[in-house]
């Protein structure tokens, strides 16, 4: 919807805090309490309102720390690429990160606890002159940004696989070099989310940049498990963990930092 890029409101610049916890604030079943005899690892990647490596805060921080408080384990957090976040849950080096979709491939290795959905986005440069994804996937010349490893829902993970077919992907290891070649005219168009909105607000992306919809419902996005760091009883521990955050209204009030409540609340009550 494009009127969500109207719903924005400035993040609240705290200090980090450290994610140690001391005690659970909301604590499970007994039998269900996640196992903190060992240190546990988080991924967080730069993207946005998740996380900017540049302020220490965003939307993943909070929940990492918030999972740290509930669960009174110690959580090393480490800022990494997406792709080794992926690589590093595949062999079990990593217990942790946030903010990720599932797919077939990825349920072999992982499990997932939903934190929130949101929608996806194409965002063309307006000198492309198309007025829909099945328009852009039409133009042999056009070519699109990403980021490697990140999939999208359904309809833009189909436009993807087919541009990358025809070898019109480029790829990029984050978000703003991408916006700077889009600005620049190499490349045509990039996939957006609402945490990349605080970027659109540029004067100059507005002024030279369209956004199109894909026809798909909201991807739930949350907690990603290392299946082969943590046993069956452990992720669902902490799935149970997570689901009291949002039941309780706690994920919906870390969004509220980031987002208007409207937003927020869509996004985090599904």
């Amino acid at each position: 919807m494009l009127h969500l890029l109207f719903l924005l409101r400035r993040p609240v610049r705290a200090a980090a805090v450290v994610a140690v916890a001391v005690a659970a604030a909301l604590p499970v079943a007994a039998t269900e309490r996640p196992d903190c005899t060992r240190p546990l690892t988080l991924g967080l990647h730069e993207h946005g309102l998740l996380y900017s490596a540049e302020t220490g805060q965003g939307i993943d921080r909070d929940l990492a720390d918030e999972l740290a408080q509930r669960s009174g384990c110690r959580i090393t957090t480490t800022l990494l690429p997406r792709a080794r976040i992926w690589q590093l849950v595949e062999s079990g080096a990593l217990d942790f990160s946030l903010s990720g979709i599932s797919n077939p491939a990825r349920e072999r290795f992982a499990a997932f606890a939903w934190t929130f959905t949101n929608k996806y986005y194409l965002l063309v440069h307006k000198d492309a002159g198309v007025q829909s994804p099945a328009e852009f996937l039409a133009r042999p010349e056009l070519k699109l940004g990403a980021i490697r490893s990140y999939r999208y829902s359904a309809s833009a993970n189909r436009l993807v696989d087919a541009l990358e077919a025809q070898r019109r992907v480029s790829y990029a290891s984050a978000l703003d070099p991408l916006y700077e070649v889009l600005l620049d005219g190499q490349l045509q168009a990039m996939i957006i989310e609402p945490f990349d909105y605080p970027t659109l607000q540029n004067a100059r992306i507005r002024a030279q940049t369209q956004i199109l919809e894909f026809d798909d419902p909201p991807v739930p996005h949350g907690l990603i498990m290392s299946r082969k760091a943590l046993p069956p009883a452990q992720l669902e521990a902490w799935r149970a963990l997570v689901d009291g955050m949002r039941a309780d209204g706690t994920v919906q009030r870390i969004f509220e930092k980031y987002f208007k409540p409207d937003l927020a609340r869509e996004m985090t009550r599904f």
